[in-house]
């Protein structure tokens, strides 16, 4: 090998000359070969570096933040009922039909739902849901389906092929935790629009249109409500389509709890409404059929100008290619189940949490300091906190969880939701854990609860 080294000394062992110009320039021939420690070329870094990504740094889940820092001790007189938890099945007073397990016995038997799916989802299986949500006024086809590993994977997905960091989204307040645990880290700006207690927590609408700007990506949208149990009447979502239309902005709509309405009360699926904005409607199996351990959601594409295009659809397939979605036993029994699962059964579900919410919100209605607002479906109630007349506790999660320490009852702090000075009460157990619960809520409630100061000018007279 021959190379130029400007030289200004002697030659180093094993380099002979041959030959100098005037610059004191040698042109030199390495003979004998030079061997190179390759841990001399690394960094001097430290052997261990291992550090948690940034994306996992930003997740955060508020509900689990707040429940795991509250010190939760039941009183050991009282045994424990938990209103915290959005699970119809822990107490087991709500299983799924009958014809809901046989779906899945056959679907076992017949050994055809052992290996891998396509990523997004069995075809059949696709236009299976396709053909249950389809309508006129908003038709779909199999192609319009992508099946994901239940509704919050199915909402992780829209969230995903919708946004880039740096964008923003508009979520509502109070609202589903997962909305905003998703886009922050996603490195997606969250922007939260209020809901109206007073007026059954429709959205206000003026204050969701102020929040926009270039950067939003999407508006989400829940109904029925979690946590609130509203249910938007047809008039409210088209004021909503209007203003995503005016600023031309998409909808990713929570539809989890669509059907599981009161008797007296409609619903409503936004999609049908819609002549120009483009919705991803995400849903699934968990909360109506009662099995939300199965894992099977969906996306429902509606896009009948075709704002998305190929790139939202071939995006939506992609992001479905990272992890395989389903369970592909569930997407083999998903036909048997839209199909054949009696009226009867979405009924009885219905007529349950109707008769626990009214007793709930009954119940709640005479106590004093606090304020109910009855639902119209999903499974929940949300109950205002007068907290000036709890001067014992700062806000929602100390009342909340002084009521565990003496009443052995857990209601959800709504500061996990964004709403501080409310608290969610889950209405599946069964009706005498809800009436026992509502009495223990009376009793610590009239321990705690004072009347309104009198004023300054009041205590001179």
């Amino acid at each position: 090998m021959s190379f130029v080294v400007k030289m200004n000394g002697a030659l180093n062992d094993g380099i002979h000359s041959k030959g100098m110009n005037g610059n004191g320039v040698h042109h030199l021939s390495v003979r004998t070969h030079v061997s190179v420690n390759p841990a001399k070329l690394k960094s001097n870094r430290p052997r261990w570096t291992v550090r948690p990504s940034e994306m996992s740094k930003k997740t955060l889940n508020p509900i689990r933040a707040i429940v795991d820092g509250m010190k939760l001790t039941p009183n050991p007189e009282k045994p424990m009922i938990a209103l915290s938890i959005g699970d119809p099945t822990v107490f087991g007073n709500l299983p799924t039909d009958d014809t809901v397990l046989q779906a899945m016995k056959e679907a076992i038997d017949s050994h055809k739902f052992n290996g891998y799916a396509p990523s997004v989802g069995y075809q059949k299986s696709r236009d299976a849901v396709a053909n249950f949500y389809s309508c006129p006024e908003a038709p779909l086809e199999g192609k319009d389906v992508i099946l994901a590993s239940g509704c919050s994977q199915a909402i992780e997905l829209a969230i995903s092929v919708l946004c880039n960091p740096g964008d923003n989204i508009l979520i509502p307040r109070p609202g589903f935790s997962l909305y905003k645990t998703l886009a922050v880290s996603m490195g997606i700006q969250v922007k939260h629009y209020n809901l109206l207690p007073e007026k059954s927590w429709k959205i206000d609408l003026k204050h969701l249109e102020s929040l926009i700007d270039d950067k939003t990506a999407c508006m989400i949208i829940n109904n029925p409500s979690n946590p609130c149990g509203s249910v938007f009447s047809k008039d409210h979502l088209h004021k909503i389509l209007s203003v995503a239309s005016r600023n031309c902005i998409p909808i990713l709509t929570d539809e989890i709890y669509g059907d599981m309405v009161f008797s007296g009360c409609d619903f409503q699926s936004l999609a049908p409404l819609s002549s120009d904005v483009p919705i991803l409607s995400c849903g699934g199996l968990a909360k109506r059929w009662l099995v939300p351990g199965w894992r099977m959601g969906w996306i429902l594409i509606h896009d009948r100008n075709n704002i998305f295009g190929t790139g939202i659809r071939e995006g939506l397939v992609k992001l479905s290619q990272r992890i395989l979605g389903p369970c592909t036993v569930v997407q083999g029994a998903l036909e048997s189940i839209l199909n054949d699962t009696p009226p009867e059964f979405y009924q009885r579900t219905i007529s349950f949490l109707k008769s626990n919410s009214e007793i709930c919100f009954s119940e709640l209605s005479t106590v004093p300091g606090l304020n109910p607002v009855m639902p119209s479906g999903a499974m929940y109630i949300m109950v205002g906190i007068e907290i000036e007349h709890f001067p014992e506790f700062q806000n929602d999660v100390e009342f909340t969880e002084r009521l565990v320490t003496e009443q052995s009852v857990f209601c959800l702090p709504a500061t996990a939701f964004e709403y501080p000075n409310f608290f969610r009460i889950v209405v599946t157990v069964p009706e005498d854990m809800m009436i026992e619960a509502c009495i223990r809520i009376r009793e610590f409630c009239s321990r705690h609860y004072l009347p309104r100061s009198l004023d300054s000018h009041e205590l001179d007279q």
